[in-house]
């Protein structure tokens, strides 16, 4: 299901590919290193592409007559200008793209909790927070790719979320400039239970989408598409949605089960409505039947492997699957 399929991502160079931190240092990842097989990475280090070397003098967002302006404390020296016209060069020459994956924090790559201070001393108190300017701006330029940050990724549901949304993204990709309708109706199908847990709302438009009662052009079809599944995935799904469709699935398979493996199932999805249980519990149990009772339709369904198997991990960063 994933073999054809390897989403491109723009990467902070410092997240396993190059010791190109400020300190000299490099960011080790277990997730990003399990990807490295499954994703085509394009790595980017800002501060060292406008020169500033390794290692360099840190530098720092600080507001000067609110504006953010990207200051080298040590020396004083305002690199704004050159940062800017390294993105805006950077991010027009990007090739089709599905996110980004960026350093978090860092007042160049990050896009969120970035610290910013106030003019004057080098040692200062924080007067807010905000996005790096590189962050910033591929945020602002690409709002429909998936995006996060290093760290975030250690917590289980919001790593999955972006495994899931950045995989989709790229399967549709692939036939966004297709000329066969029955591409777009194999895509929907392929998905259909991943977007039920997702927003079942948004299914039923996408569902109307590619039944094309109006008789539009295909690609003006596969532009809508992508807009609406885009709206789609913008939200992780919740215990309701996923529960939803665990029922759908089982119901397949329900006259065909004994009373004990009807209980059993049941008995573990109420342990994962009630979070002692994780989803991949519920997941695997059903995936048993599909092969057991060679079920060819859900077996195409991508919410039983929405991305490669061997980038699933149970570790947490142990703020919970609600952070």
């Amino acid at each position: 299901m994933h073999d054809d399929v390897k989403p491109v991502v723009v990467i902070s160079k410092c997240l396993e590919h190059d010791a190109c931190r400020w300190n000299g240092l490099m960011i080790n990842s277990i997730t990003i290193r399990r990807m490295k097989p499954h994703v085509d990475f394009i790595p980017v280090c800002p501060e060292v592409e406008i020169g500033l070397g390794v290692p360099r003098k840190p530098i720092r967002i600080v507001k000067q007559q609110n504006e953010n302006r990207l200051i080298q404390s040590e020396t004083g020296k305002d690199i704004s200008r050159i940062m800017h016209e390294f993105i805006d060069v950077f991010l027009a020459r990007l090739p089709a793209i599905d996110g980004f994956l960026l350093k978090e924090r860092s007042p160049s790559c990050g896009y969120r909790d970035v610290k910013i201070y106030p003019p004057g001393q080098k040692v200062s108190p924080i007067t807010t927070k905000g996005s790096g300017f590189f962050g910033l701006t591929a945020a602002e330029r690409f709002p429909n790719k998936a995006l996060e940050t290093e760290g975030r990724l250690n917590n289980f549901r919001l790593r999955e979320h972006f495994l899931t949304r950045l995989f989709t993204l790229a399967r549709f990709r692939k036939i966004t400039h297709t000329k066969a309708i029955r591409d777009l109706i194999e895509f929907h199908a392929a998905h259909k239970y991943l977007l039920m847990a997702y927003n079942q709302t948004q299914l039923k438009r996408l569902g109307s989408l590619v039944a094309n009662h109006d008789k539009k052009p295909l690609q003006l079809v596969i532009s809508e598409y992508g807009k609406e599944l885009i709206k789609a995935l913008s939200t992780a799904p919740s215990f309701k949605g996923h529960i939803n469709v665990l029922l759908h699935a089982f119901g397949y398979f329900s006259p065909r089960l004994t009373a004990q493996e009807k209980a059993f199932f049941l008995e573990t999805l109420e342990s994962y409505r009630s979070n002692r249980q994780p989803l991949s519990t519920c997941t695997t149990l059903l995936y048993s039947w599909i092969v057991r009772f060679s079920n060819k339709y859900l077996r195409t369904q991508t919410y039983f492997s929405p991305y490669p198997h061997d980038l699933t991990e149970i570790t947490d960063s142990g703020k919970g699957r609600n952070h």
